[in-house]
């Protein structure tokens, strides 16, 4: 008998199976396909990244490093209102490869990861789980002490134990134009009903287009407009599903959903990948298999890490939806150097941002506040 069995080895999924190997426990990872692929996730991520993957895989994951963001209330030739910093604010990554990174390093501490099985059900018992998968035409079943659903936001293990919904699912689409672009910003169009679309350069790697949106709302189509207004000629198109808002409860009597499964996103992005992580550790750091009602302990401690982060993500994407002027203002009188970091929406209040702000610089740039020369106008 495993003492986890998780399911869907993206990044939440293979940062607990890792960690929990490290831990000494016995672990079990399935995923559906071949892990990484499909790609339906942006690469844009914050520097932050790093702590969670081996040093030496910074080389080959690392496409472009970003500095700032032009917000935008038009297309591409609108009125640009930067805000940057004079170091990294983020990078650009190779998502696929980052994916693929991270279930290496939880093979290498000893889970065992099988790709290419689709779980079917999940059989909660008194005395464990029973996780029944298929694989290549036939059905396999494992047992297992606790069951992780870190199978992203259309999670089969949160509907097959019976736990609810996240609170909203965005539509959300991407592509690439190959065509490479080495520029240190990315744009943010806030032309999308209750959200908004996204240019970001990856270097050699080319550019990333992208855009989300609530259902009912014609995302195809308004993708095809962000595109064509770039010139853009896009191949690669990927499509899916971005939760927002975590149900009330992601845990049951042996079970418990990790990552995009319990909507542990970022509001106003939709990005999950370090909340994910968090969550991950935070399962392994409280979580005894051998005890079933320590699961209570992790849903407090992720809880009170990143609520109210989540609570001003969502307060930060009211401001997608305010009358054109407002934001025109709000975008003005803001617009310059940051000491913002892209993950935690708390760091508005932080004495770097608020040096930033009355014209200080940046706790780490102290005096210097050139803006970069790259940034456009």
């Amino acid at each position: 008998m495993y003492d986890f069995v998780v399911v869907g080895v993206g990044p939440a999924g293979a940062r607990l199976a890792r960690r929990a190997a490290e831990a000494g426990y016995d672990v079990l990872a399935l995923e559906k396909g071949t892990v990484g692929t499909p790609l339906a996730c942006s690469g844009h991520v914050s520097t932050d990244i790093w702590a969670y993957v081996p040093e030496s895989a910074k080389a080959t994951l690392l496409q472009n490093r970003v500095y700032g963001a032009n917000f935008r209330l038009g297309g591409p030739d609108s009125r640009a209102y930067p805000f940057y910093k004079s170091s990294e604010v983020s990078n650009v990554i190779d998502r696929v490869e980052l994916d693929r990174t991270l279930a290496d390093a939880a093979r290498a501490a000893g889970t065992d990861v099988r790709e290419g099985h689709t779980v079917t059900a999940v059989d909660e018992r008194a005395d464990g789980v029973r996780v029944t998968a298929s694989a290549d035409g036939e059905t396999h079943t494992f047992e297992g002490r606790l069951v992780a659903g870190c199978d992203g936001p259309v999670s089969r293990v949160r509907r097959e134990i019976g736990l609810p919904e996240p609170a909203e699912t965005l539509h959300g689409v991407l592509a690439f134009d190959e065509e490479p672009d080495h520029g240190d910003f990315v744009d943010v169009h806030l032309t999308v009903p209750r959200f908004f679309a996204w240019r970001i350069p990856r270097g050699d790697a080319g550019v990333e287009y992208g855009l989300a949106a609530p259902p009912g709302t014609d995302v195809t189509e308004r993708f095809e407009r962000l595109t064509d207004a770039y010139g853009a000629e896009t191949t690669h198109r990927c499509s899916g599903a971005i939760p927002i808002g975590p149900p009330e409860r992601v845990t049951s009597d042996r079970a418990f959903l990790v990552g995009d499964a319990a909507a542990q996103t970022k509001p106003f992005t939709g990005g999950g990948i370090l909340y994910g992580m968090t969550a991950a550790d935070h399962a392994v750091d409280t979580i005894d298999p051998t005890d079933p009602s320590t699961l209570d302990a992790y849903e407090r401690a992720w809880r009170s890490d990143l609520r109210r982060e989540i609570r001003l993500g969502h307060l930060i994407r009211r401001a997608y939806s305010l009358p054109e002027p407002i934001q025109r203002l709000g975008l003005w009188a803001l617009d310059g150097e940051i000491g913002v970091h892209m993950d935690r929406p708390t760091s508005f209040f932080s004495v770097e941002h608020l040096r930033a702000l009355v014209g200080g610089g940046s706790a780490d740039t102290a005096g210097e506040n050139e803006r970069p020369r790259s940034q456009s106008e």
